[in-house]
């Protein structure tokens, strides 16, 4: 039985957990921000200025951007990024299309705030509006540079403990490398979400077809929620 301030920590049903990032304005776990600027003082010794463009996102909004998608008020893309017709899927597909690029509400770990997008502010013009896009991490990519920065500091464990959970595509989520996690927090929370508890949050939440999340959520847990124990550092700093 989960005590109510964990759940509400879990889930992304309180922000009680979480505090400002001052440069942006983005919520954070406290642990994690720590760790965030530890590794932005090295990013900014190399010639690099990270900034957070998405922290900690409450239950609302994530079912939000679930809903418009599950109500085709927003499109679904495929595996390459490319638009889907929705009109000739079927719910359970749909339900798999959206969670390639949009995570499960109750099951996403940026509710913990130990998760978070980043880019390089020092390679955008005044009016550059990152998108989080493949081609813009890739190492030819605007952002490239700073994520080949940081592939060698995550690799030689100097991270602070930071790391990403998407870095590869397991057949769930697709790959984002702007995404980081602040692994010792992430790693404690994560062993508290179970498929019982998230099919349980969202019988019980208005989410456009729940039902079929609901008796699919073993393995969508398995596939879209759950970071396998090898993804995280074994050592962290």
């Amino acid at each position: 039985m989960l005590t109510a301030p964990i759940e509400r920590m879990l889930f992304g049903l309180s922000d009680d957990h979480v505090i400002v990032e001052p440069h942006s304005g983005q919520l954070m776990h406290p642990e994690a921000l720590v760790a965030f600027q530890r590794l932005s003082a090295d990013a900014r010794d190399a010639g690099f200025d990270p900034q957070v463009v998405s922290g900690f996102r409450n239950f609302d909004r994530q079912r939000t951007i679930w809903n418009r998608k599950a109500r085709g008020e927003r499109p679904l893309l495929d595996s390459s990024g490319e638009p889907l017709d929705t009109g000739a899927l079927s719910d359970r597909e749909i339900v798999y299309a959206i969670l390639r690029w949009s995570a499960l509400p109750g099951g996403s770990r940026h509710h913990w705030g130990t998760d978070f997008d980043v880019v390089d502010r020092a390679a955008m013009s005044d009016n550059y509006q990152p998108q989080l896009t493949p081609q813009e991490v890739c190492d030819e990519g605007i952002f490239g540079p700073f994520h080949c920065w940081l592939d060698k500091r995550i690799a030689a464990g100097e991270s602070y403990g930071l790391f990403r959970p998407y870095a590869e595509d397991r057949g769930g989520i697709a790959p984002e490398r702007w995404h980081l996690s602040y692994a010792p927090a992430a790693r404690e929370l994560q062993d508290f979400l179970t498929a019982a508890r998230l099919r349980d949050l969202v019988h019980k939440s208005d989410l456009a077809l729940g039902e079929t999340v609901c008796e699919d959520m073993d393995a969508i847990f398995e596939r879209f929620v759950r970071v396998p124990e090898r993804c995280y550092p074994q050592e962290n700093t």
